[in-house]
């Protein structure tokens, strides 16, 4: 499969207004983001991109800032090009050193994480992802069982593994996320980690003890009853890929609905990932 990448150029001072063309661009399907010096990439298969669909979920914000934006064609053999160039390890609370294969270990870190991103969303370098990660390294895994959401590259699912989890069950709708987290469990040897390619419909009938779900507000409020069904009482679920205002009390409010208490969140930037217990 080939994919479109969209280059952003951004003409404002505040740094926040790149975080709302992310969060619109991810509500219609785009899950690859990269920051340039100007602006942003956005990537989407190529199958997917609708032009007109993104002229209106961007025209509100040409209101409030100037931005631009041009439309490339990458071809599937060119994805891995793309990645090597702009692919940067990445550090976690100094605990966890994620990287690619052509980057050198760094054996004094507990955990390392070796991420083949292709072209699936989840290397660490998104600030919700990190939280997730952050929020995984304060949590007891030992011996419980996970079901990751939109697991993208599996890069969740991996550190959970390696915190004690288990078993895991990963899950996400886009085959080349399926092909990922199965690629990058086997070079990490994680093999307790189960991938299905799917959405709600394909969650296991089964009770969690941790549910993960990073993806964002329209898909978390239209799942979050799926969820509630299989999280064992007093279990943890973490949200992330939505914003503090308005989405956070949204999210709050259809988590009530299924006795999903909130306990906590995490900000950076304008991004939220939160805890709560059933």
């Amino acid at each position: 499969m080939n994919y479109k990448e969209l280059v952003f150029t951004i003409i404002s001072d505040q740094d926040y207004h790149q975080d709302l063309l992310i969060a619109a661009l991810g509500e219609i399907g785009f899950d690859t983001f990269e920051e340039t010096d100007f602006g942003f990439k956005a990537y989407i298969g190529s199958d997917k991109l609708d032009e007109g669909q993104i002229t209106k979920v961007l025209k509100p914000f040409h209101e409030q800032f100037s931005f631009s934006y041009e439309i490339n064609l990458i071809p599937q053999k060119n994805w891995n090009e793309v990645w090597e160039s702009n692919f940067e390890p990445i550090q976690i609370k100094d605990q966890v050193y994620v990287r690619a294969n052509f980057h050198q270990p760094k054996p004094d870190f507990k955990y390392e994480i070796i991420i083949d991103p292709k072209m699936a969303f989840g290397t660490g370098h998104h600030q919700t992802t990190a939280m997730i990660m952050e929020y995984l390294l304060e949590t007891d895994l030992k011996d419980k069982t996970v079901l990751d959401m939109g697991c993208g590259t599996g890069i969740l699912g991996i550190l959970s593994s390696k915190l004690g989890a288990k078993k895991l069950v990963a899950i996400d709708n886009d085959d080349v996320c399926y092909d990922s987290t199965l690629e990058n469990s086997a070079i990490n040897n994680i093999k307790n980690i189960k991938a299905l390619c799917g959405s709600k419909e394909a969650i296991p009938d089964e009770i969690y003890d941790v549910i993960l779900a990073n993806i964002n507000r329209n898909i978390l409020v239209d799942q979050m009853e799926s969820y509630a069904e299989v999280l064992k009482t007093d279990g943890e679920i973490f949200f992330s890929g939505f914003y503090e205002e308005p989405d956070l009390d949204i999210i709050e409010t259809e988590a009530a609905k299924f006795d999903l208490k909130y306990i906590s969140h995490k900000k950076t930037d304008l991004w939220v990932a939160a805890k709560f217990i059933k």
